[in-house]
């Protein structure tokens, strides 16, 4: 039996998993993951260059966030991929990757607009033909 809290949870969000595939949940958790860790790299990056003059957030975060940049890419061309994405919004996607926070930003804009969402099938009419 799941925990009551895991039940409120699945009961949010069932509806808009069912229609993502595992590439666009792939890729939203890559997309605000790498968002992220822009935000503790800038943060790493202040420490360093500023006053304080520590390195260490610059040592954590940059190998984090190049992971999960990696990790970014990847998802944007297997969602690409799954889900015939043109090549201009592929490219938009991995420009997202540039500027900070601007993987979730895009990821937000995707899903809004349906990108990011399963096909739906399509139904056939029977001939009547055995």
């Amino acid at each position: 039996e799941l925990p009551p809290g895991r039940l409120l949870f699945q009961g949010r969000l069932s509806g808009l998993q069912a229609m993502l595939s595992s590439d666009a949940r792939l890729f939203r958790v890559a997309a605000v993951a790498e968002a992220w860790s822009w935000v503790g790299l800038l943060v790493g990056m202040y420490l360093k260059y500023s006053e304080v003059g520590n390195p260490i957030g610059v040592r954590i975060m940059g190998p984090i966030h190049g992971l999960l940049f990696v990790a970014y890419i990847v998802a944007s061309w297997r969602v690409a991929a799954a889900h015939g994405w043109p090549a201009a919004r592929l490219a938009l996607a991995l420009a997202a990757g540039i500027p900070p926070l601007a993987t979730w930003i895009f990821e937000r804009f995707a899903l809004k607009r349906g990108w990011l969402t399963a096909p739906q099938a399509v139904p056939t009419r029977q001939s009547g033909r055995p």
